[in-house]
């Protein structure tokens, strides 16, 4: 289905934006999500158990479209996986990594950490600390969509053990939380940020909506 939509014309562009990281088909999202509910549809591998393999199988291959799609099928599976499956996002994390995949592996790993708090303690802690930063980003980013139920003592301490990051990635991280999190206290982050030393970049992303 992706070959027979592949476009030239797109493929290009998309790859630079990319900084030439990854080749592409050039399906643009849109279009990929209907081919990918299409899929499922005709297959019915949704109604099936989960299956690694798939996962291994799209990441393996190429063009980022398919690790994209990986992605979209790990995340229909998500509230019902096991706790082992940490595993498998840490994996994917670091291979083939770059912000497209990390920022949407990431919400997963909040799903996940939803269902089994202690992933917190045995593996997510380690995170903030790897030698990966792509890992260090997921692990200020898993809690993004969580607003009141944000651990807000976790999220800062993780924060601050980076501050001092040169890393783009990790500054723009931090900025981001900080601003996602002003949504559902601006008083808490406006004082975090006030008390700690952070990156210009992370006080000029987290201030946004801070009056």
């Amino acid at each position: 289905m992706f070959e027979e939509h592949r476009n030239d014309d797109n493929a290009g562009p998309m790859k630079k934006y990319m900084k030439d990281h990854f080749p592409f088909l050039g399906i643009k999202s849109p279009l990929r999500k209907e081919l990918e509910k299409q899929f499922f549809k005709e297959t019915g591998i949704l109604k099936e158990e989960f299956n690694k393999d798939i996962v291994e199988g799209l990441w393996d291959k190429d063009q980022r479209e398919y690790q994209y799609t990986a992605i979209t099928y790990i995340g229909k599976f998500i509230k019902k996986m096991p706790k082992d499956t940490i595993l498998l996002l840490e994996r994917l994390i670091t291979t083939k990594s770059w912000w497209d995949s990390v920022d949407s592996i990431a919400p997963l790993v909040g799903e996940l950490a939803r269902k089994y708090p202690e992933l917190v303690e045995e593996n997510i802690n380690h995170w903030s600390i790897h030698d990966n930063f792509w890992l260090r980003r997921a692990s200020i980013l898993f809690q993004l969509k969580y607003k009141n139920e944000t651990n807000e003592a976790l999220l800062y301490k993780y924060m601050v053990k980076n501050a001092d990051s040169k890393e783009f990635f990790i500054q723009k991280a931090i900025g981001w939380a900080l601003r996602e999190y002003s949504k559902t206290n601006p008083e808490s982050v406006k004082a975090f940020i006030e008390g700690n030393e952070l990156a210009p970049l992370s006080i000029r992303e987290g201030s946004k909506y801070l009056s």
